[in-house]
């Protein structure tokens, strides 16, 4: 194991973008002039050509372009080591870290596939990491970027193919490889690289540790004994973290909010709630993250509420519980599902925003906003959803979030 990245005879590829990533390094001069830039002067380089090396240009033009995209993501973006492909997979900050606390007790990480670095940079707050990537810009990146990023904790390097290691007994962060090669990330965990058979095999061997999966993937059933924690920020399912062997909690789904720390884990088919004939003071629309770790049962009825149709996520009930889990709105009105009603309705009082909220029922959200009278009244929200069976448009104002209730399990 390396303190720095081994350039284990990369390919030619490899080792002309080491050649440039560390040219890039000794020139911030460079990069500072990216800043100064107009839109136009970035896109045909011309006047960077006559200052700096021709071949230097557009790596520097993508690194400024990867922390332009950066902002607001990641902190220090504007110092940071990335690609386009390697923040596009990178984790959240915030994820990473939220993360990084299950790893606390452990002696050792090792971060595997490590990309750009931002697990590795958290994991270091926390405990020692051995990060691993079979690209060697890639642990270069790696290694400046734990540098901005990273905690006390030391950080060693080495690159490998991960498959090619044994993993047995050791404490591991593993990030598979959407993409391989393709234009969009694969849902597939057949498709990862490693594949689903590596990821499983590390669950057996490994003494325990976390991989990182799309939360659009496949994962149901592929991973028993396990626990898969759904993660969300910012309103987005954001992650799905398997967490295997030592590191596994006590149920095989969880769902976290990372603005709120709350976590909800349970079986799904623990709990099972009844479905409203109709709504009542309140409709709820439950956290992404609940949503995909099958805990809309088990959400509903820790708060003693009812679903409004078995087809539909939403709930209704008739007061706002203290959760992070629940987007909450007032109800208006509830009216049919035919849009002439809903038009004649807000007639005689056209608001002045609409926000049209939807799951299972299909509509273009756009073209129902504009097809709504305006006028002056309050913000308003139309969900379009099945009640009891039946599509309904429901007038409602949005409510605020109540602070929430600790973590519960």
């Amino acid at each position: 194991m390396n303190s720095q990245p081994p350039l284990n005879s990369p390919d030619d590829s490899e080792a002309f973008e080491i050649q440039q990533l560390l040219a890039l390094r000794q020139q911030p001069e460079l990069l500072h002039e990216l800043q100064q830039c107009s839109p136009s002067e970035l896109q045909n380089q011309k006047r960077l050509r006559q200052r700096f090396d021709h071949s230097l240009v557009p790596a520097a033009v993508a690194l400024h372009e990867a922390r332009r995209k950066a902002l607001g993501k990641l902190p220090h973006a504007e110092q940071l080591w990335l690609t386009r492909t390697g923040l596009e997979q990178a984790t959240a900050w915030e994820i990473a870290a939220h993360k990084a606390r299950r790893f606390a007790n452990c002696q050792q990480v090792f971060d595997l596939c490590c990309g750009i670095g931002i697990d590795a940079a958290a994991l270091t707050h926390r405990l020692p990491v051995i990060a691993i990537d079979q690209s060697p810009a890639m642990v270069l990146r790696t290694t400046w970027n734990q540098q901005i990023l990273g905690g006390p904790s030391a950080l060693q390097t080495d690159c490998c193919d991960v498959r090619t290691r044994d993993w047995t007994g050791l404490i591991v962060h593993a990030d598979p490889d959407r993409r391989d090669g393709r234009d969009r990330p694969t849902k597939r965990l057949e498709q990862y690289v490693p594949d689903l058979t590596w990821m499983q095999q590390l669950t057996k061997t490994a003494a325990g540790g976390a991989i990182k999966i799309s939360p659009a993937s496949n994962f149901q059933q592929k991973f028993p004994g396990c626990e898969i924690e759904l993660i969300s920020l910012q309103g987005e399912c954001r992650e799905a973290t398997v967490w295997f062997g030592t590191l596994a909690g006590s149920y095989q789904f969880s769902a976290t909010c990372i603005e709120t720390g709350e976590t909800l884990s349970a079986d799904p088919l623990s709990a099972w709630v009844a479905i409203a004939t109709a709504p009542a003071r309140c409709l709820f629309d439950p956290d992404p993250a609940i949503v995909r770790a099958g805990l809309i049962d088990v959400l509903a009825e820790q708060h003693g509420l009812l679903r409004t149709d078995p087809e539909e996520e939403y709930l209704t009930g008739q007061t706002v519980p203290a959760t992070g889990f629940l987007d909450a709105f007032e109800v208006e009105t509830v009216l049919g599902g035919n849009l002439k009603e809903l038009k004649a309705w807000l007639r005689s009082s056209p608001r002045s925003e609409y926000e049209i909220k939807c799951r299972r029922v299909r509509v273009e959200a756009d073209v129902l906003r504009r097809a709504l009278p305006r006028g002056d009244g309050p913000p308003t929200v139309i969900l379009v959803c099945r009640i009891a069976g039946r599509v309904h448009h429901v007038v409602a104002r949005r409510l605020p979030r109540p602070l929430p209730q600790p973590a519960s399990h």
